[in-house]
């Protein structure tokens, strides 16, 4: 799944981040081979999965923001045995390292706001193996190159993505993808 998830990230950079459920029909629609659901509860996000994967698309889930669950290892059991998305974001290292020992994909997000934060996150990415990492802002193609000499693993650059030139400037810059909840944005 590891190598599907690289492949769709290769092939279509642009992520569709979907931050309420009514952008989830767009999502699906859209261009983009992964999603990153950004919300939901334990109510509809089964729905939510279903639906990407019917029509072929990677679904993540940020555990940290979604509603109804616990952030703990039985609150991932449920998620990856009943709801079975692709893989989970979060900013949390146990969810992550959880989830990795389940098999499931992983996307670790940072917050880069200064220099500790930025050598944490390369400490960190190196430590941990996630399958990809985000980074928030995602709109820093220095600290992007900085981060791309350091580190191995895929770096999706999100948060502040809004336009063509936004995502030019990160994959120049050397992310293998840009997440954003701008949805015209989308069909890049």
């Amino acid at each position: 799944m590891e190598n599907r998830f690289h492949e769709k990230l290769d092939d279509s950079p642009v992520i569709a981040a979907v931050k309420n459920m009514d952008m989830l029909e767009a999502a699906v629609d859209s261009p983009c081979e992964i999603i990153f659901m950004l919300s939901g509860d334990i109510f509809n996000l089964s729905d939510a999965v279903k639906r990407a994967h019917e029509k072929e698309k990677m679904i993540f889930i940020h555990m940290d923001l979604i509603e109804g669950f616990s952030r703990d290892a039985v609150a991932l059991r449920y998620i990856n045995e009943n709801i079975a998305p692709d893989g989970i974001i979060s900013t949390k290292a146990g969810l992550i390292k959880i989830a990795r020992e389940m098999g499931m994909l992983t996307v670790r997000r940072f917050f880069i706001i200064d220099s500790l934060s930025l050598d944490n996150a390369v400490n960190a990415t190196i430590a941990e193996k996630s399958d990809a990492i985000e980074i928030m802002p995602g709109v820093m193609p220095k600290i992007i190159k900085k981060l791309k000499k350091k580190i191995k693993t895929p770096m999706i650059a999100g948060g502040l993505i809004s336009e063509k030139e936004d995502v030019i400037g990160a994959l120049q810059a050397g992310a293998n993808g840009v997440s954003t909840t701008e949805s015209s944005v989308w069909s890049l």
